[in-house]
């Protein structure tokens, strides 16, 4: 009886070996753009290790999960691979951000029928850009190759970040929550990564668009909206607390339930966010989205972000000293978008 080699023995289960070892070199690469002084050794080992940087007094550390979701199917098909590590490290590290934390460290997870090594060279190096973007070091990570288990060329991906703040500066500041409080909203880049189940059926089940196709109503090719990746927010906003550290109460990351399910996330019972839709540009692909799929007002509110991505809670005597350092500092288009009014039986958001 012939016996084989482990390599021969998973290839013919479907498994490279050779193909699995190259991605260490691959993920090394992406990692080492990303090296921060608060890392103990490197990518390869069984974990990853990271000290917390010096100056903290009472550091409390702040985790955070997420995927990308089914805006992959879209990256499968216009075989564009480089934005979605953007979009992956940006669902995590924004949330940690929220509760005014610094990311330090991020993993990744890939699972995928066989790797190519093209298509994972570009979701690490769109991982490797979110962390930069994010001033967070890519730590580790897990690639599974599962032969049977997804579709050919296809992948899914979830991504783990721990951050650090400082416990007396922890947000919200649920007592300093009240009425006259400003909303500034900070513009996201498009449909972000939230949403995609009822933007494909849309478009492309009930409407049958062509992803490559370019749309006047959007100025644009479809996949290049479809596919922008998600504002990551962590170095602007963490600039303007620094800058402004009592004016700021609350934040809100607007993801999937849009408006309508994350601000009451940050809200105390007294209060409801009126919010004025007239205050800043919905983006062309809302509209677009809007009278394709003949949506209410209410449902865009509640499924997408509509053209405000990351939201500031900020005492209104210094709201305006705010939005001038987001319009000065930093690259961000701010707006104020709002504010919380007593309750008083309301709705807690309204949308005007």
């Amino acid at each position: 009886m012939t016996t084989l080699s482990s390599d021969e023995a998973y290839r013919q289960a479907g498994v490279d070996l050779k193909s699995a070892e190259a991605v260490v070199d691959i993920a090394r690469n992406a990692a080492r753009q990303t090296q921060k002084p608060w890392l103990l050794g490197g990518i390869g080992g069984f974990s990853g290790a990271f000290e917390i940087p010096a100056g903290y007094r009472q550091p409390v550390l702040l985790c955070g999960c997420d995927g990308v979701g089914t805006k992959l199917k879209l990256a499968f098909e216009a075989n564009r691979h480089d934005t979605v590590g953007i979009d992956l490290v940006a669902m995590s590290v924004n949330d940690i951000l929220v509760n005014g934390g610094q990311p330090l460290v991020f993993l990744d997870y890939l699972a995928t029928q066989k790797i190519e090594g093209e298509q994972l060279a570009q979701v690490l190096s769109g991982i490797a850009q979110g962390c930069e973007q994010a001033d967070c070091a890519l730590i580790g990570g897990e690639t599974a190759e599962m032969p049977g288990f997804y579709a050919p060329g296809e992948y899914d991906l979830a991504g783990f970040c721990v951050g650090v703040a400082e416990k007396e500066n922890l947000y919200p500041r649920k007592a300093n929550i009240g009425p006259g409080n400003v909303l500034i909203g900070l513009a996201s880049n498009g449909l972000h990564s939230n949403g995609y189940s009822l933007v494909r059926k849309i478009l492309f089940s009930d409407h049958q668009q062509d992803l490559n196709a370019f749309i006047p109503e959007l100025n644009a090719v479809l996949a290049d909206v479809l596919l922008a990746p998600t504002r990551i927010y962590v170095k602007p906003v963490l600039k303007i607390l620094e800058k402004h550290p009592q004016a700021v109460q609350a934040m809100v990351h607007v993801t999937g339930g849009g408006f309508y399910d994350n601000i009451p996330r940050v809200l105390t019972p007294a209060v409801s966010a009126e919010i004025d839709a007239s205050s800043w540009p919905l983006p062309p692909i809302f509209a677009y989205l809007q009278t394709l799929g003949a949506l209410s007002d209410e449902t865009l509110w509640h499924t997408f972000n509509c053209g405000i991505g990351y939201i500031l809670v900020v005492a209104a005597d210094q709201a305006q000293a705010v939005l001038d350092s987001f319009h000065q500092e930093t690259d961000e288009k701010a707006f104020i978008i709002g504010q919380l009014t007593p309750a008083q039986g309301q709705p807690e958001v309204i949308v005007r």
